[in-house]
């Protein structure tokens, strides 16, 4: 089954996916098709290195981040549900159509820093819907908890070109076929084991961390003579979609915490442009998530590009990190 084929005949919570909504998430998807084959492309059509200008976050722009922000607007702007965009690359949001029912909030090429040495890299998605489609657009109809998502997304490009979506009612994964260029249905249902032995972080951080994150790591590294009386392994790919679909793909625990470097940040990653999303597909695939103290889908923004403290996956885990942080 094909993507279009799967948003016209599934009905999540029993029913159908809304016209509108379709359109969008087929365009979101077609430019994600299209961002594969210049990702794939790489250093043959000159898209590697830095493009030398900054974001909004102050951080160094690559030359694929630009162009992944420009397609994906390029490819959602004409869609007639469409309210508005924001993006992580930009200050402000875009108004598109001005009276569209959805909001779309996107990381156009997450991981951009593994971009030159040919490592997973991908987009993360979310929807939200307009409280009120006949207002002009504000910065403020973007700011809602992760709740009111209607739906969420990530596409990374790595061997395979793979996508997982919810639309609040589990989550399934498409691959990409490069030859026909639609995505095809490979795995539905997709759960998330409640238990594991696999757990990702960079490790070269664990001296500015916070107690109770060192607490856990520590016991895993202990093993099965420790009080966790198991071996775990540790995996991080230093891409936040990558290391995200690992976990659906197989369990296991992310964790991007809160540490002492900037201790004024309650975190490294955004709220809305990646830790709402991933944390909506991580619950709907029987995770959970949390930034220490609360569970992230619960958070009421109050900045477009807020930052968060991130810990998600298995929920023995994440509940193990939620009692020590308590």
């Amino acid at each position: 089954m094909n993507f279009k084929q799967y948003l016209a005949t599934a009905k999540p919570s029993g029913a159908a996916i809304p016209a509108g909504l379709q359109d969008l998430l087929t365009a979101v998807v077609s430019t994600c098709s299209t961002l594969s084959h210049e990702v794939a492309q790489g250093a043959l059509i000159g898209l590697l290195g830095s493009a030398g200008t900054g974001n909004v976050q102050g951080e160094v722009q690559q030359k694929l981040d630009i162009i992944a922000n420009d397609l994906l607007i390029d490819g959602v702007k004409g869609c007639k549900s469409l309210a508005g965009l924001a993006s992580e690359e930009m200050e402000l949001p875009v108004p598109v159509q001005g009276t569209g029912d959805y909001l779309l909030l996107f990381d156009p090429l997450d991981g951009s820093s593994n971009i030159d040495v040919n490592v997973s890299i991908g987009t993360i998605f979310s929807i939200l819907k307009k409280q009120d489609p006949q207002a002009p657009l504000q910065t403020a109809d973007f700011l809602l908890s992760g709740r009111h998502q209607v739906a969420a997304g990530y596409v990374v490009y790595g061997p395979q070109t793979t996508m997982a979506l919810t639309l609040g009612d589990g989550v399934v994964m498409f691959t990409l076929n490069k030859v026909t260029g639609e995505f095809l249905l490979i795995k539905d249902a997709v759960t998330i084991a409640h238990s594991t032995k696999e757990f990702a972080i960079n490790m070269s951080n664990m001296r500015h961390w916070a107690d109770p994150v060192r607490r856990y790591v520590e016991e895993c590294l202990a093993g099965v003579g420790g009080t966790r009386e198991k071996d775990f392994n540790m995996r991080w790919i230093a891409s936040m979609v990558a290391d995200v679909h690992r976990v659906l793909s197989r369990g296991g625990v992310f964790m991007y915490p809160w540490d002492q470097r900037e201790p004024h940040k309650p975190g490294k990653l955004r709220l809305m442009y990646e830790a709402n999303p991933m944390s909506f597909l991580v619950e709907q695939a029987g995770g959970a998530s949390t930034n220490g103290k609360d569970i992230i889908m619960d958070l009421q923004p109050t900045d477009l590009h807020e930052r968060v403290s991130v810990m998600l996956g298995s929920k023995e885990e994440i509940d193990r990190l939620r009692h020590y942080h308590s």
